[in-house]
C-alpha cells in the first residue's frame, strides 16, 4: 500500500509541473468555493502572511536590504550556526 501513496503523490506532483499558473488558480478558485470551513481556516492560516502582506518590496527596496545585509555580515554583525545552536539550548 505505501507504493501506491507514492505513486499518487508522484503523479500528483507531475501534474501541477505540468499546469499552468492559469489553471492552477482555476482548479484552487474551484476547490475554495466548496470547501468546508476547517479546510478554508486551514489553507487561510498556511498562507496568511502573503494575503496580510499590504506592501511588496520593489526590486529596489529589495536590493537596499540585500546591500544592508551585507554591509551587516561585512561588519561581522552575525552569529555562526553552531553559536546560534548553543544560545538555542540555552532556552531549553
Amino acid at each position: 500500500m505505501p507504493e501506491l501513496r507514492q505513486t499518487t503523490s508522484l503523479n500528483f506532483y507531475r501534474s501541477i509541473d505540468s499546469m499552468t499558473a492559469i489553471a492552477i488558480r482555476k482548479k484552487l478558485i474551484d476547490y475554495l468555493e466548496v470547501a468546508d470551513n476547517k479546510k478554508l481556516k486551514a489553507i487561510y492560516t498556511l498562507l496568511e502572511d502573503d494575503i496580510e502582506q499590504e506592501e511588496r518590496l520593489t526590486i529596489e527596496e529589495y536590493n537596499k536590504e540585500l546591500e544592508e545585509a551585507e554591509a551587516e555580515f561585512q561588519r561581522g554583525e552575525y552569529i555562526t550556526n553552531d553559536a546560534f545552536k548553543k544560545k538555542i539550548r540555552q532556552w531549553k
